[in-house]
């Protein structure tokens, strides 16, 4: 088995049987940006830790994997050019490994990495899943749910796909869907896609029951627990269904496809909004954190 590099931190809390929540590092390398990567990736360890875990963002450096970075770690990684950096799902893990070069994992490599050190919860802001107007371009993220028993907590799919189909691929996969203080599937930047999830949970102690539940049962796919943005910082559902249509368009229009599509339109909304759906998505992604660190506690706790 590939040799982990944990932080002192991370190695810590998993000997002592503390609560510890993964965090991806795509966020670094292709979501934002620097120095706001950096700052993001900075204030999502800090919720973390607000919410009574140690957090651990997994990333692969020079070839060999990381459970947990240095604030300098961080920053090297938030100031590389993307082309230097593997986005890391699945199928590009051992290439990076591999080649001993730089690798930001996705929320599906994330989750593979994770349950490889003994980590069963994981924060991340949304998960992929399959993509507007191309129904056979579906994200692994949807694919590594169904195998990997890795609790991820997220405010849904990025609205930017299409939310049913993504939804119904959830359903046929057997990936239970919580709703955190909500009836509805979030809509990533704003608070509610109007699609059904399985059950409300109202607290951190409830999510952590179910989890336990499903670790006893030995069941080997993932949970889904949603966390819509918080309200203060929400788009409007209308104004960001408009944006994204005319993102959407653009792309089509510019020859945008395949991995290449997730990030080009997060950016083009960004402006078509004047810079709203970031506030949110930074929002969202503190909140999450804060949630799965509340939701580690509680399960360790119980274990």
């Amino acid at each position: 088995m590939t040799k982990l590099h944990f932080h002192s931190d991370v190695q810590e809390a998993i000997e002592n049987k503390q609560p510890v929540v993964a965090l991806e590092s795509t966020v670094i390398t292709h979501g934002l940006p620097y120095p706001q990567n950096v700052e993001t990736a900075v204030s999502m360890e800090t919720a973390v830790k607000s919410g009574g875990a140690t957090p651990a963002t997994i990333a692969i450096l020079s070839g060999e994997i990381h459970i947990g970075l240095t604030r300098e770690q961080i920053e090297y990684l938030g100031k590389q050019p993307q082309e230097n950096v593997h986005k890391c799902s699945r199928r590009n893990i051992p290439i990076a490994i591999g080649k001993k070069e730089h690798g930001a994992t996705t929320v599906a490599g994330t989750m593979i990495l994770a349950h490889q050190a003994g980590i069963s919860i994981f924060a991340t802001g949304g998960i992929g899943g399959v993509h507007r107007g191309h129904p056979f371009d579906v994200s692994a993220d949807l694919q590594e749910l169904s195998r990997t028993p890795v609790a991820v907590i997220c405010s849904g799919a990025k609205s930017i796909l299409d939310l049913p189909a993504t939804r119904e691929v959830l359903e046929t996969n057997g990936v239970p869907i919580l709703g955190y203080q909500t009836d509805m599937l979030p809509s990533f930047f704003s608070r509610s896609s109007g699609l059904s999830i399985d059950i409300r949970i109202e607290d951190a102690k409830e999510a952590a029951n179910i989890i336990q539940s499903h670790q006893a049962l030995s069941l080997q796919n993932g949970l889904l627990i949603t966390v819509p943005v918080p309200e203060a910082e929400a788009c409007d559902p209308v104004m960001i269904e408009q944006a994204i249509q005319k993102a959407t368009k653009e792309a089509e229009a510019a020859g945008v496809h395949g991995p290449e599509s997730t990030p080009w339109l997060l950016s083009r909304i960004v402006d078509l909004t004047n810079g709203q759906s970031m506030r949110a998505n930074r929002a969202l992604l503190q909140n999450n954190g804060f949630v799965a660190g509340q939701i580690a506690q509680s399960l360790t706790k119980l274990t």
